[in-house]
């Protein structure tokens, strides 16, 4: 055996080993999880034993159908083909990594690692993560914005105490002392790689429709879990109006870093519809559900999916 040859055998085993405990870890990580959040699980489970099976089937299949959209949004912001199987598969691990790691950090990692992967730059992957977030965005605010004027009244601005205030002026100060920094000429090298890619996506309509389409279609899907689940459990809100409430809890819930919104959402979601009228068992049988079907029952088979991912070198 020559040096090469030993060599690369010797750093194929290390690889192997590398790979087999970071698989190890992730089913450490999903035993633990189930384990730990188990009484929630069963809680939601025996509340909606009672509840109508059909409108759960419904929010099921649309929590199933968020993985695809996210996926259409993901290729939507690579001009390049991707793999289709893989990438639904790499969706349903990010979303899973999602919820063990905060602020988004999971997701990014997994579909960062991802697009390296189909031989995308890390420049260009982190430019595409940046594309889709920036559509999912705006996304998100034109549906708040549509369905705030189906329901007029629904919404109140929030009153912005002096410390919001005080830190958007020191964000407006940062930004204008950021060009005279070391720091910006990447940070414009960065803006304008990104810049160049939303160019390239919206140069071909069907990358662009893949883009937009995907990201209104994640969030109303979410939305749509919601709604079959307040049905099922006969919460006396209107589609439109629950709707909206997501839409709305969710985006504050997402300025607080918890993994996956979790404990931040639960309570932004529950209070909202209690404040609108629903009863507070009713509420948190909702939230209960929604949690149910888009995080508890799809965690470990998604740190699973994870898990042989990175066994066969996909992540």
């Amino acid at each position: 055996m020559t040096a090469p040859a030993g060599l690369a055998t010797t750093r194929g085993r290390r690889r192997a080993y590398w790979q087999s405990a970071c698989c190890l870890a992730l089913l450490l990580v999903a035993a633990y999880v189930a384990r730990h959040h188990w009484p929630t699980v069963e809680t939601g489970a025996v509340r909606l034993a009672v509840a109508d099976q059909g409108w759960l089937l419904v929010g099921a299949t649309a929590a199933v159908a968020t993985w695809a959209s996210s996926a259409l949004a993901q290729q939507g912001a690579v001009p390049r083909r991707l793999p289709g199987g893989r990438l639904v598969a790499a969706q349903f691990a990010a979303s899973a990594a999602n919820h063990v790691l905060p602020a988004g950090l999971g997701a990014g990692a997994v579909n960062l690692r991802f697009l390296m992967r189909c031989g995308l730059p890390a420049g260009r992957a982190a430019s595409a993560l940046a594309v889709k977030a920036t559509a999912g965005v705006v996304a998100r605010g034109a549906l708040i914005a549509a369905l705030a004027a189906a329901c007029p009244g629904l919404l109140h601005l929030p009153r912005v105490p002096a410390v919001a205030c005080a830190a958007g002026l020191a964000a407006l100060a940062l930004l204008a002392v950021l060009p005279r920094t070391p720091l910006w000429p990447r940070c414009r090298r960065a803006l304008r790689a990104v810049l160049a890619d939303i160019r390239a996506v919206h140069a071909k309509p069907p990358r662009a429709a893949a883009l937009w389409g995907g990201s209104l279609a994640f969030a109303a899907l979410h939305s749509l879990v919601l709604i079959a689940v307040t049905q099922a459990v006969e919460l006396p809100l209107s589609p439109l109006r629950v709707a909206l409430l997501y839409l709305a809890a969710s985006s504050a819930a997402a300025l607080l870093p918890t993994p996956g919104g979790i404990g931040s959402l639960d309570a932004a979601l529950a209070f909202a519809l209690t404040v609108n009228g629903a009863p507070g068992a009713a509420a948190a049988s909702a939230v209960l559900g929604y949690r149910l079907l888009t995080v508890w029952l799809p965690l470990v088979p998604g740190l699973l999916v994870l898990g042989v991912l990175m066994r066969r070198n996909a992540l």
